[in-house]
């Protein structure tokens, strides 16, 4: 059976069906550059920002500005916008296609409170007609494909809802659709509902892209399996496991990374802990030179604490980065706490 790709992303430019899921904090140019190493070669998938506000972003200094930093080497960026007003939709959009977006995706899955008040985020759910209006003014005003990440109405039973919101932002125009199937009440809480995203997949006739659970390679699999949809996108655990990429990349036949040719991915729970020591030592360098030392160990530390869940001692690597005064110190604590061996387990209860 095919994985993933049935209908074709990005005008068929994609042909990896796993991506990286926007996230407030931690997709930034600096985690990005560190997990692109880990893409096999000839791989194609898309790559998110943070959040941005449309309000905000017309008057910014996209090249300074911590979550619109970018290298000059990416490619298959879709920067995700919080919107409801043509206006700034229209000025953020230009800028954003004239800085290298390949597409915008509109953050319609966004359950805090900050988002929630100027109804932006999953609030638009609540109106679909009015959620249809915010896509047709993205799309009527930018000159690249046009996405929405959603999160599910309620139960599988309430599908006929939801089936009606995303028909809505079909005819609006949007290219595709991303569901991460927990209702915004359940927050991070309880599991996704994958049926959803199989049922979507099947009453609608562009790409679906299935969020929510994905914390190893076999999840994105099974997602891919059992769901029928185009690609996996997956947040917190990719984070924590960039290899995911070249694990399924060695899956689905594609050569290894440029630089590990001849290499394997790593697959035991200590290759996996040894690995996540070398993400993080590339990700303090990384973002040492993009942000500068102070704002460079809050990103870090976010990020340890985002991540570190997967790992038995993960509260004292956090209090290891969290002691460090300098970026120096951070990477000689790091060392040290990965100079014996570390494993890192598959699973871990995702609520923090």
């Amino acid at each position: 059976m095919k994985l993933g790709l049935h209908r074709p992303v990005l005008g068929g430019k994609v042909n990896f069906p796993l991506c990286l899921a926007p996230m407030v904090g931690l997709t930034h140019v600096a985690l990005r550059e560190v997990m692109r190493e880990y893409l096999p070669l000839d791989a194609y998938t898309i790559w998110p920002t943070e959040m941005l506000n449309s309000r905000r972003v017309p008057g910014e200094n996209l090249e300074k500005t911590p979550e619109t930093m970018r290298s000059p080497s990416e490619n298959g960026l879709v920067p995700q916008i919080l919107g409801n007003e043509e206006g700034p939709i229209a000025d953020t959009v230009k800028r954003l296609v004239e800085w290298g977006a390949e597409a915008i995706d509109i953050n319609m899955g966004c359950p805090v409170q900050k988002a929630l008040k100027h109804n932006y985020g999953v609030a638009l759910m609540g109106d679909p007609a009015y959620a249809a209006e915010v896509v047709r003014m993205t799309v009527k005003n930018s000159t690249v494909p046009v996405s929405v990440k959603l999160r599910a109405v309620g139960s599988t039973k309430e599908f006929d809802e939801l089936l009606t919101f995303v028909s809505g932002l079909r005819n609006s125009g949007a290219a595709w659709v991303c569901l991460h199937p927990r209702t915004a009440a359940q927050k991070r809480r309880g599991s996704a509902d994958w049926e959803q995203i199989k049922q979507l997949h099947r009453a609608v006739d562009f790409p679906v892209i299935g969020n929510g659970d994905v914390q190893t390679v076999e999840d994105a699999i099974l997602m891919l399996q059992e769901t029928g949809c185009d690609m996996a996108m997956a947040g917190r655990g990719l984070a924590a496991r960039p290899w995911m990429l070249w694990q399924l990349g060695e899956e689905l036949g594609f050569a290894a990374p440029a630089g590990r040719e001849g290499q394997k991915a790593p697959r035991t729970s200590e290759e996996e802990g040894a690995e996540y020591g070398r993400v993080l030592l590339k990700l303090i360098e990384r973002s040492r030179h993009y942000f500068g030392e102070d704002l460079a160990m809050r990103k870090v530390r976010f990020y340890v604490r985002t991540t570190s869940v997967w790992l038995p001692f993960g509260n004292f690597l956090v209090g290891v980065c969290a002691k460090a005064r300098t970026t120096d110190e951070m990477l000689e604590g790091v060392q040290k706490f990965f100079e014996g061996p570390v494993e890192m387990s598959l699973r871990t209860e995702l609520r923090q």
